[in-house]
């Protein structure tokens, strides 16, 4: 029972996102800001559209970034890479993007993560 629950909440997420993919979409000048989250890690980019193509990312796993998590909860690590993508956005030439959060909730993670590339210094 617990495998058709999981395969539901798979599924509405995923509805979630093609619904919100259909109307936000991210050109070179403002980029869409990607989340994925994993039950341990959390990746994120930023996708010119047009182009088909990943701007630059971050995530846990990142070898500079997984040394600054150790120890760090999983919010806690979430915001650090919303701190680094920013950083690297801005190295870019990137200051203002579309956020796509992918279906999840704006809550935990997902926020944190927005909230550490606005401290960055990312518009959206």
């Amino acid at each position: 029972m617990a495998d058709a629950t999981s395969k539901d909440k798979v599924q509405a997420r995923r509805h979630r996102q093609v619904r919100v993919r259909a109307k936000i979409s991210g050109t070179a000048q403002r980029p869409r800001l990607n989340v994925f989250r994993s039950l341990v890690n959390i990746y994120a980019q930023l996708i010119d559209d047009e182009r088909g193509v990943t701007l630059c990312q971050a995530s846990t796993i990142d070898k500079e970034i997984a040394a600054q998590v150790v120890g760090k909860t999983k919010t806690e690590a979430s915001k650090i890479v919303g701190q680094v993508l920013a950083q690297r956005a801005k190295d870019a030439g990137i200051s203002t993007v579309v956020f796509d959060r992918a279906g999840y909730k704006y809550h935990g993670r997902v926020a944190a993560l927005a909230e550490g590339a606005r401290e960055g210094g990312l518009e959206f």
